[in-house]
């Protein structure tokens, strides 16, 4: 399941939706949840906005998605991203791996945030004391 939206989402809902549907072989789920920094490049940050490419984005974190599942043999994986106005602490993305056994799970979780971060058109607006700056995406 891929989903970029503006609102905010409830990660321990998100794990129990994707457990309900996996298959009995399924023995690990990993997940991995990014914040909001309040800190970043030695400035205080007060607030950042994400923007994306609507439907661009999807289909990147769709082709991400089925790489780590093809490569890892998935049950199943979801990526949520969120864009908009974000507050220090805020959630930004939920990437979740399902698999028969914990080391593809872990493998397949770490490629997709990794890989969505340099590879899916997102761009972020930091909000600092000294003004607004754009964030380089290489993670």
């Amino acid at each position: 399941m891929i989903r970029v939206q503006q609102e905010d989402f409830d990660t321990g809902a998100e794990l129990e939706r994707l457990r309900g549907k996996l298959r009995g072989n399924t023995g690990a789920m990993v997940s991995f949840i990014g914040l909001v920094r309040d800190l970043n490049e030695g400035d205080v940050i007060t607030g950042m906005t994400l923007e994306h490419y609507p439907g661009m984005t999807e289909k990147t974190l769709a082709a991400i998605a089925a790489e780590a599942t093809d490569r890892w043999k998935l049950n199943d994986a979801v990526i949520i991203h969120r864009v908009g106005p974000l507050a220090p602490n805020d959630r930004i993305v939920l990437v979740i791996a399902a698999s028969a056994h914990r080391k593809e799970a872990f493998r397949a979780c770490e490629f997709m945030i990794d890989t969505l971060k340099t590879k899916a058109p997102f761009w972020k607006n930091e909000a600092t004391p000294r003004g607004a700056r754009w964030v380089p995406t290489t993670g």
